[in-house]
């Protein structure tokens, strides 16, 4: 047997885990946009006052089914890909890390929304559709997949999450292969008690703002 399938035979959950967590998906994420609605608004109206641009951003992300587009409240000026591209360092940092500390294309309203996530909620449609849980690995595009050498496939029997082990214990503070480990390990040894957990440990995490950029 191959390392690969080696690891890929360690994830095994019973049918009845998977639809647990599926029931906790749905009715978190339902109960999420019912509750938050006002929010939604509020944030909307604030983006498209800043600058009249989009008020959501999609990022093109991979999945257990493919890929997909990931939603979210944009953050970033309109032309961010074209200030990203028209800087040689910004470009260099994001392509190492895939994340820009200070990211100059965040705009006001954007440096509030990611201090406090609240940019990640509209990533909760991403979950009622199935494509994504409350608690997984990180989202990653195409591209990214290559940091994960052999154990690209492992990562691709799972959904992505809005929160997981990286999001409540590393956050911004840990390098992108720590954050690749920590996705690995988070997959091998899933259960739903660790999943609630991190669900718990969520608010707290983004409260505190720790790690958030």
């Amino acid at each position: 047997m191959s390392s690969t399938m080696a690891e890929l035979a360690v994830l095994r959950p019973n049918s009845l885990s998977l639809i647990v967590k599926r029931l906790i998906d749905l009715i978190g994420a339902v109960l999420g946009i019912l509750i938050l609605l006002p929010t939604f608004l509020v944030i909307a109206i604030l983006i498209k006052a800043e600058d009249g641009g989009p008020v959501f951003h999609r990022r093109r992300v991979v999945g257990k089914k493919g890929e997909f587009d990931l939603f979210k409240f944009r953050s970033m000026c309109v032309n961010a890909d074209t200030v990203l591209q028209n800087n040689p360092e910004l470009l260099a940092e994001f392509q190492k890390n895939y994340k820009l500390v200070n990211d100059p294309r965040v705009t006001r309203t954007g440096r509030f929304l990611r201090k406090t996530s609240l940019d990640e909620l509209p990533q909760l449609c991403n979950v009622i559709v199935g494509q994504m849980s409350l608690v997984g690995p990180r989202s990653i595009t195409h591209e990214e997949l290559d940091k994960y050498g052999q154990m690209r496939h492992l990562l691709l029997t799972v959904k992505p999450g809005m929160s997981g082990y990286w999001q409540t214990e590393g956050r911004q503070k840990v390098s992108y292969q720590e954050r690749v480990n920590m996705d690995i390990r988070y997959v091998q040894n899933w259960t739903l008690l660790w999943d609630l957990r991190i669900l718990l440990k969520t608010p707290q995490v983004v409260l505190k703002g720790e790690g958030a950029h």
